[in-house]
Order: structure tokens, then C-alpha cells, then sequence
């Protein structure tokens, strides 16, 4: 069976991309905090949320794992067009615009029977789908169907029960499990930073990082968990 690993990075839209009612409506709790220093820690606070919605945000990459394989994509934003490989030659790095990159993981995810993810479903999942929709961009496929194995295994969900117990992010599962996290290197929250800076290849990475590491929580997920 086709097995795809995926992960996404995102990337927050200027606050002044949005007209003066948006803003306002972004930024309404703050304005009750009872003092200006909260007021501004606060806004300080949401604009940094704004790369968790695909309404305030772009998908700055998206990495991709053939389980079987082991060959990988990631296709990534930059403003010029380019392509390269890893050292093993085993990973294919592509660049385009957003527009582009969402078009191509369509065109790719299509040909997969079962996607792993973590976290799929409270975010890659849903932010793909409706990021798409914004771009005039049919998806291939509906990543949001009800919970099934065959089509979707999001290891978040599997590792909490559904719920039974409480979650964790994937920098504290990798730890717990003796994975090499990605998040020594760099975290979520910096990726806004390294896109304003032009470091689009370093996100790139990165975001192959994440996939690797959840692609490794995978089998030993499946090695000793699974039924």
C-alpha cells in the first residue's frame, strides 16, 4: 500500500494586508487588557498566532516521504526558480510560489492510498484544504474524511488515545522515544523570521526534518502500538 508522510510550514500575512476592519477584529482582545503595556503584549501575542490560519497565512512548504521508498519531495517558496537534491540524492527540492507548490502536493498526494501525519487533522489537513480554496485551487482529494486508518493516520490522535490521555508536541514525543528532534535546530515560531530574510532553502529543510522525524514516530508507533 502507497504510504505518504506529510508536514506543512506556514507563514503569517503582513497585518497590513488586511483593511482597518480585519485588523480590528484580529486584534479585539487586546484592546481588553486594562493597561497599555498589556494591551501591546497582547497584540504582540495574536499577531504571532496569525501563521496558525490559513485566512492569515501561506504555506511557506510542504515536505513529503514515500514510506516504502524512502524518497521525498519537499516543494517550498522563493521568489526564484530552483531545484536540488540532498546529499543521498534520496530528497528533491523544488521552489515556486505558493500557487505552484499547493498544485503540485495535489498532483502528488493524489497517487497515495494512506497519509500519515502529526497532527494532520487539527492543522495540515484543514489549512491545505481551505489555503487552496482561497487560491481558486481544487484539492485532489478530501483530507478531512471521518477517521480512518485506511485513509489517514494522524499520530497525534493514536498517541493520545483520541484523547485518553494528554497530548504533546512532536519536539517532546521525539524525546521521549529517542528520536532526533528537528525542533533542536529550529522551531515553528522562527519560520517567520527566516522568511522574511530570504532563507527559504533552510525552512525547506527543515521542513524535511519534521516529516523524518514523524515518519520515524510512525514505525515504532506501528512497531509496538499498533493492532
Amino acid at each position: 500500500m502507497a504510504q505518504l508522510v506529510f508536514d506543512i510550514e506556514t507563514v503569517a500575512l503582513p497585518l497590513e494586508s488586511f483593511d482597518e476592519a480585519q485588523q480590528q477584529y484580529l486584534l479585539k482582545w487586546a484592546e481588553r487588557e486594562e493597561t497599555p503595556e498589556r494591551q501591546q503584549r497582547k497584540r504582540e501575542e495574536l499577531i504571532a498566532q496569525l501563521n496558525l490560519y490559513p485566512f492569515t497565512a501561506q504555506v511557506v512548504a510542504i515536505g513529503m516521504l514515500n514510506v516504502e521508498s524512502h524518497k521525498g519531495r519537499v516543494y517550498y517558496q522563493a521568489p526564484t526558480k530552483e531545484s536540488w537534491r540532498s546529499e543521498d540524492t534520496l530528497i528533491e527540492y523544488e521552489s515556486g510560489s505558493e500557487t505552484e507548490i499547493l498544485k503540485k502536493f495535489w498532483e502528488d498526494v493524489r497517487s497515495y492510498k494512506q497519509l500519515i501525519t502529526f497532527n494532520g487533522r487539527g492543522f495540515d489537513c484543514p489549512f491545505l484544504m481551505l489555503r487552496s480554496a482561497l487560491l481558486g485551487i481544487k484539492p485532489s482529494r478530501n483530507l478531512m474524511l471521518a477517521r480512518s486508518d485506511a485513509e489517514h493516520i494522524d499520530l497525534l490522535e493514536k498517541l493520545t488515545f483520541y484523547g485518553a490521555i494528554r497530548k504533546f508536541n512532536l519536539d517532546f514525543y521525539c524525546k521521549a522515544f529517542g528520536i532526533p528532534s528537528p525542533k533542536e535546530r529550529l522551531s515553528g515560531p522562527q519560520i517567520n523570521t527566516l522568511f522574511a530574510e530570504g532563507k527559504y532553502r533552510e525552512i525547506a529543510e527543515y521542513c524535511f526534518d519534521d516529516v523524518r522525524a514523524t515518519a520515524e514516530l510512525y514505525r515504532l508507533w506501528r512497531e509496538f502500538l499498533a493492532e
